[in-house]
């Protein structure tokens, strides 16, 4: 999720927002999946960006389909990894990919705040982008070509249990507490807006049924699938508290990039076993 998302007008606020207006809100922030947002305010913002794991489940399960059917066909398992990691960049029309390269720009110039945030919001991309954007690409490919080598079952579960932590991890970073780095934006419209009791619970109820997708394939599966989304979570969180002090706050950008480092490491995690 970036700041290039079009915002639409602000609606009069109102005290709830209901849950078809936060799915509404968080397939049409998250993905281009249609879904007309009704409404654009911080109630909405709120069921909106604890809906986001579901905008991941969709994401994930449209990734894995190509994947699963080239296996089927006789394909090799890299270029069903190759397909799986590029149908959610299309998902989302490279958005969340354009916020890690912009968020690694701001990160790496080593400038004073509002500097790092103006380099952020220039189309062009830097060489630390363009670093972690073949990073992130090339062990993200690498770790499902492994898993799907496995098996198109452990493959499938991975992609989308990647995509919904991957969204999860931005449910977190919108809790109460997490600051805006600027006034404007879509960033600024999603900070602080999920109560950290939400925030908790949904962790534990992604995680619990991620381990109970993987549970078939035994206890071991269902543990390490467990552990992928709590140390992707991890990661993001590390990533997310470095930005608030890099940049006093969250931009899209930072969501586009915590999405993508959780992404890739739910999938490392799940490849090691």
């Amino acid at each position: 999720m970036t700041d290039s998302f079009d915002e639409p007008p602000l609606t009069p606020p109102a005290e709830r927002a209901s849950f078809p207006d936060g799915v509404r809100f968080a397939f049409g922030t998250l993905t281009v999946l249609p879904a007309r947002i009704t409404r654009w305010d911080r109630p909405a913002a709120r069921t909106g960006m604890a809906c986001a794991p579901l905008a991941g489940l969709a994401v994930g399960v449209l990734a894995a389909v190509p994947g699963v059917l080239l296996l089927l066909l006789g394909a090799a398992p890299l270029l069903a990894a190759a397909v799986t990691v590029a149908v959610p960049a299309a998902l989302t029309r490279g958005l969340h990919l354009d916020g890690l390269a912009d968020t690694a720009d701001g990160l790496g110039s080593a400038k004073p705040a509002d500097e790092a945030l103006r380099i952020m919001k220039q189309s062009d991309i830097g060489p630390f982008g363009v670093i972690a954007l073949v990073i992130v690409m090339l062990v993200q490919t690498a770790a499902l070509c492994e898993i799907y080598a496995d098996s198109w079952i452990r493959g499938a579960l991975a992609a989308v249990t990647a995509a919904v932590t991957a969204r999860l991890a931005m449910t977190l970073a919108s809790r109460e507490g997490v600051p805006p780095a600027r006034p404007e934006g879509l960033g600024a419209a999603v900070a602080g807006v999920v109560p950290r009791a939400a925030a908790v619970a949904l962790t534990v109820l992604v995680t619990a049924v991620a381990a109970a997708a993987a549970l078939p394939a035994g206890p071991p599966a269902a543990a390490r699938s467990a552990a992928a989304v709590l140390v992707a979570l991890l990661a993001a969180e590390l990533l997310l508290r470095r930005c608030v002090r890099r940049f006093d706050g969250v931009t899209g950008d930072v969501f586009g990039a915590l999405a993508e480092v959780s992404a890739t490491t739910a999938l490392i995690v799940l490849a090691l076993g």
